[in-house]
């Protein structure tokens, strides 16, 4: 075995490893890489793993998921990037998918799931952190505030997954037009290779033209979840209004408690947030038995990962050459407002479907302000909160 193939083989069982014990989101994960992958194996500079994680903040998609495959990539091209990507989302998608068996078997036999019923207003309560979080974070001028209010009302009172993403393009135009408050930088000749590019916008619109004509849901699951995978920016927590107008309340292919109980189930795994889209799709298709639920889950990880995995394939050849253009940069103020505002939203539309009482309220505010106020991370409060239900059921 060559020397090549013995380090691509020790960064895979990196990724493993990093799979089964990072938590915490994009924030937490980017800690344990640097301590992975910069200090303990070198694979590059904390300087290159910094830029490269700013790069997939501003890119559509997952980006704990992009930064570790664009990694994977450096090292040893697309065959690398790819099993790279495959053995980081796994480990939690085959949990989430498990859950969302284990969810519909309970239902089939009229099992109880009271034991998850601390779990919903916690998840509630990390969502409404996470809007906190996110807005004090990209919220840096009054534009952007006007921004993140407008998208907030905008998607409460028009919950349509066509429009949301309007929303987001809308936002974009609008701070780009402010590019002259950005420094001017000298520009170089920017040599394209349109391949990744073309492969992400040949996948979208066939999905979409494919799932138009054949009236077959797995079809319409990828079409779905590539679609939404395409137009997230800013991580799992704006996964989760995009996913829930669509799923929960145009679709009503998941009752609201399922899609909370699964938020907040799957933020007490390690991995990526987007994880969440295999519980989604095998819930969506309950009525195909196991297999069609496997399927489900299958094509619905497989329609949420792939566009980031496209998209960061095809930018970071040019990257250095795209940043120094001042609209670019101007433009993902508004499209980081306008994710903001939804997520906002998201929160409200929670809220409104949790079941009222004193106890779900305490809790909700209770999950807030423990993140707020300690370092205690949301994954043990989630555990600490099924725990607690499954000994009092």
């Amino acid at each position: 075995m060559t020397i090549k193939r013995v380090r691509y083989f020790i960064f895979l069982k990196d990724v493993l490893f990093l799979a089964l014990t990072a938590f915490g989101g994009p924030q937490g994960h980017l800690a344990v890489f640097i301590e992975r992958l910069v200090v303990k194996r070198a694979y590059l500079s904390e300087e290159d793993m910094l830029e490269l994680y700013a790069l997939c903040q501003i890119l559509p998609g997952p980006t704990s998921t992009q930064t570790i495959t664009a990694i994977g990539y450096r090292i040893g091209g697309a065959t690398l990037a790819y099993l790279t990507l495959l053995i980081w989302m796994l480990p939690a998608v085959i949990l989430m998918t498990v859950v969302a068996i284990i969810v519909v078997n309970f239902e089939a036999f009229n099992i109880s799931l009271d034991f998850l019923r601390f779990i919903q207003p916690m998840a509630v309560g990390i969502v409404a952190f996470s809007a906190y979080r996110i807005s004090t974070k990209v919220i840096v001028s009054q534009l952007g505030l006007i921004l993140m209010l407008l998208a907030a009302v905008g998607s409460y009172f028009l919950p349509f997954p066509f429009v949301l993403p309007v929303f987001l393009i809308l936002g974009g135009f609008v701070t780009s037009l402010n590019y002259k408050k950005h420094p001017r930088e000298e520009k170089q000749t920017m040599h394209v290779k349109w391949a990744n590019f073309f492969l992400w916008a040949g996948v979208l619109i066939m999905a979409a033209v494919v799932g138009a004509i054949f009236d077959f849901r797995l079809v319409k699951l990828f079409e779905n979840f590539y679609r939404n995978g395409s137009l997230i920016f800013g991580g799992g927590q704006v996964l989760v209004p995009l996913l829930y107008t669509e799923f929960v309340e145009f679709k009503r292919y998941l009752t609201s408690e399922e899609f909370i109980s699964g938020y907040g189930v799957v933020q007490a795994l390690p991995g990526p947030v987007f994880s969440f889209a295999g519980y989604v799709g095998a819930l969506s298709m309950r009525d195909a038995g196991f297999i069609g639920q496997i399927a489900g889950s299958f094509v619905a990880s497989l329609g949420v990962f792939l566009p980031g995995t496209f998209l960061i394939f095809f930018v970071t050849r040019f990257w250095d050459q795209l940043k120094k253009y001042r609209g670019i940069r101007a433009s993902m103020e508004g499209v980081h407002a306008v994710s903001s505002g939804m997520v906002i939203t998201a929160t409200l539309f929670l809220l409104i479907q949790m079941e009222i009482s004193m106890l779900n309220y305490s809790l909700m505010a209770g999950t807030a302000l423990i993140l707020f106020f300690t370092r205690i991370p949301a994954p043990v409060i989630i555990l600490v909160g099924l725990i607690v239900g499954i000994v009092l059921t």
